[in-house]
């Protein structure tokens, strides 16, 4: 009989079939959700985690860096998350969160039974949102932990039930303490920021244990959407959810309604700091470490033979970076280029500094990201080119501080371009420690690292080719005589001075310390290219390097890690050393899975003789020479040793310099060797990059954390003997200078007044 038919029966036998279809409804209703709360409860929709599998919940744990002293330099991770116990969590932020969003935490097993009537009638029968959401802060964590999986129309109620078993059952492996520290620090609080720890780090520059309870407040009220409620992209949401959470502590009786009263009234105020997965100090670094480290990992295995996974398994790097050289180098970093790319803006004023050579420009505008993605998506030229004539909102870098401006993408090449760069690196010799590392300006605007990047290194090559010649038997006090020469079986190839000066001869050592190119090249010809090259790839250089006589001059393109590691032979007796990166690894429980070698395999490439005249030389080139402003300028005081570099029309600017205990080079450039100073004052090495060494210098040596590196003496080799005396100049007669003054080309002379007279106009 169907129900079509209760209309013709009596009032009796009609309310009898409308109370069993009732019942049967009724019985259904009820069957359902518990039909379907046994189907989620045994595994109809994906297995569940038992009570001992939860015991050993694993959860995405960051790698950290750290320096030698114990600093975290950075981070890599999927989901960015450090964990903190219970006994590191501020009261304010325990407290705010149960009044905010699980009032009756401790009372009940995970599942708040009047929360969920509260919810039934209030929100889906009344139609109140205000009055809040059933789910308890266990049933919160099962959703952090375990994320919603689509099963269509059941979607939403099969995760719910699985949420409130796993809610139960955390209740019965967890303290309450447990569950709220475990709660916190899996939460997301958005931007990619998962954990208490890290969203206080991230919006109060602070540890979670030293947040005020208005700071407290505004993170807790984050939790319920972190978008929404983001203090620093929507400060009025955020402030009136903190002050409902301030609401919500005195409601439950965690502080008077005086104290809330006056919290009230405080503004919002935050100290922001999002440094990225790479930190902020040190994240060329990072980027290296981190490539490293993945190479690593390969070949080690956990106990169950699984690979480790450096963004999700905890680790902790040791690096044997000194925080606080780091500090001193990026300081040294910005107050130099600062300085300097403010003079180079004046000195090109209005003009392009690339003049009419539009090659440099369509070549930056084809290497950009923008030009290769639309071509890559088919992007017809008209269409680029449309692009890139459009002008857009962007934010660019300044070293005045970040910059909301109005250009088109061509324009922001263009202003880009006249940008000079920078890298910075600092190594222990006697081991190959790198102790500071800043690979360019601001890794949030400029990616290129300059310590690995490769340009010519100008006459920092110097010291390496006269090492070669001292290998050979010549001596420091040997003399060349200043002048020009032709060599025809290189095409009549004529090399000239910096300063066009010729004339008097220079001992090897005073040729080293004024940098004199003519007599670089004619002791290159007398020690052989090949042997220049042999000694070069000894001392760790292994970019290629030309066969021709212009390497004297530093022709060849490398880069500052391999000239610092070279360098490194000239301070630690003629050893070479490889640069270490990483001191040790340990899992997530301090247990050690890969440790340096730390027997010594420094190999001798060069005698102990000739490293230490090597020194000796180049403490003349801070003492009296090309770097005498060190000493100057800079009033650096103490044993150092090093060498400038200029390369052709002032392109690249170097300086690299060593104590007993440290060696440390500077490079600065821009992105193309077109563009630079066209006056030798300002675009010489001296100028361009001593600087950030000394700034760094004397840094160091005014602090107690570095000071035992930049300190001390230089010894005497092992079966060395001590440094001849000889005269670096000796002035030619008369007779001598006025055959020279003939020899000079008018054509050169008149080139040098040119050149003096377009410096004079820059200024």
């Amino acid at each position: 009989m169907n129900l079509g038919n209760i209309r013709f029966m009596d009032k009796k036998e009609r309310n009898k079939k409308i109370r069993r279809w009732a019942l049967i409804a009724a019985a259904i209703l009820l069957l359902v959700p518990v039909l379907l709360f046994l189907l989620v409860y045994y595994g109809a929709f994906g297995k569940l985690y038992t009570k001992d599998e939860l015991k050993n919940i694993q959860n995405y744990l960051a790698s950290e860096v750290y320096s030698e002293e114990g600093n975290v330099l950075g981070k890599y991770y999927w989901e960015n998350r450090s964990p903190v116990t219970y006994d590191q969590l501020p009261p304010v932020i325990i407290n705010a969160l149960i009044a905010t969003e699980d009032a009756r935490f401790y009372e009940h097993n995970g599942v708040d039974a009047k929360g969920l009537l509260r919810v039934f009638f209030k929100t889906l029968l009344m139609g109140d949102k205000k009055s809040g959401g059933g789910s308890t802060i266990g049933q919160q964590l099962a959703k952090n932990l375990f994320k919603r999986k689509n099963h269509g129309v059941l979607t939403m109620p099969v995760n719910k039930i699985k949420e409130a078993i796993y809610a139960v059952r955390f209740n019965s492996v967890y303290t309450p303490n447990e569950i709220l520290a475990l709660y916190l620090n899996t939460v997301s609080f958005g931007e990619d920021t998962y954990g208490i720890q890290n969203a206080s780090v991230r919006f109060f520059s602070k540890p979670a244990d030293s947040l005020r309870v208005e700071e407290g407040a505004v993170l807790v009220g984050m939790l319920s959407s972190p978008t929404a409620y983001n203090p620093r992209r929507n400060p009025e949401n955020a402030l009136g959810r903190r002050n409902t959470v301030i609401n919500n502590l005195a409601e439950h009786e965690y502080m008077t309604e005086e104290v809330s009263d006056s919290l009230k009234k405080i503004p919002l105020t935050l100290n922001y700091k999002n440094a990225g997965m790479y930190g902020e100090l040190a994240p060329y670094f990072l980027v290296q470490i981190e490539e490293l480290t993945t190479r690593l990992l390969e070949n080690i295995k956990k106990p169950d033979g699984e690979k480790y996974n450096l963004y999700t398994d905890g680790l902790r790097i040791y690096t044997p970076v000194n925080y606080q050289m780091q500090v001193h180098a990026v300081a040294a970093m910005q107050k130099h280029m600062k300085a300097l790319q403010h003079l180079f803006n004046r000195y090109w004023k209005r003009s392009n500094p690339w003049g009419r050579n539009t090659v440099i420009i369509n070549w930056a505008k084809q290497n950009s990201k923008r030009y290769k993605n639309l071509k890559k998506a088919g992007v017809k030229d008209d269409e680029i080119k449309k692009v890139f004539s459009t002008p857009l909102e962007m934010e660019v870098f300044d070293w005045e501080g970040e910059r909301k401006v109005t250009l088109s993408p061509l324009d922001s090449i263009k202003y880009y371009m006249r940008f000079l760069h920078s890298g910075f690196l600092a190594m222990k010799p006697s081991t190959g420690e790198i102790k500071a590392w800043v690979g360019g300006n601001d890794y949030g605007y400029f990616q290129y690292d300059h310590v690995t990047s490769k340009r010519q290194v100008g006459s920092t090559f110097k010291p390496i080719l006269y090492a070669t010649a001292l290998e050979q038997g010549m001596s420091p006090c040997d003399y060349f005589r200043n002048e020009q020469q032709v060599y025809e079986q290189f095409e009549n190839w004529s090399p000239k001075n910096s300063d066009d000066e010729y004339g008097g001869k220079y001992s090897m050592k005073g040729a080293l310390e004024r940098s004199v190119n003519v007599i670089s090249v004619e002791i290159l010809m007398k020690t052989g290219i090949e042997n220049v090259l042999r000694t070069a790839r000894s001392m760790g250089i292994e970019s290629t390097i030309p066969k021709v006589p212009s390497i004297a001059l530093g022709v060849a393109d490398i880069s500052l890690l391999e000239m610092v590691r070279a360098y490194c032979v000239f301070a630690n007796g003629g050893k070479k050393v490889d640069p270490v990166f990483i001191s040790r690894i340990e899992d997530k429980n301090g247990k050690v899975i890969y440790e340096a070698d730390k027997i010594k395999k420094n190999r001798q490439v060069i005698s102990a003789q000739t490293a230490y005249y090597m020194t000796e030389m180049l403490k003349g080139v801070v003492n009296q020479g090309t770097a005498s402003r060190l000493r100057g300028t800079y009033g650096l005081s103490g044993e150092m040793a090093g060498k400038t570099g200029t390369t052709q029309s002032q392109a690249d600017g170097w300086f690299i310099g060593y104590t007993p205990g440290l060696v440390a080079g500077a490079w600065v450039g821009a992105e193309s060797p077109a563009i630079h100073f066209n006056s030798i004052l300002y675009g010489q090495g001296a100028a361009m990059a001593l600087p950030i060494w000394a700034y760094f210098m004397q840094k160091c040596k005014s602090d107690v954390a570095c000071k035992t590196y930049t300190g001390g003496a230089f010894r005497l080799g092992y079966n060395a003997s001590p440094m001849p005396e000889c005269e670096p100049f000796i002035e030619d007669n008369v007779l001598d200078k006025i055959r020279n003054l003939f020899k000079r080309d008018p054509k050169s002379r008149q080139e040098k007044r040119e050149k003096r007279r377009m410096a004079r106009e820059r200024e």
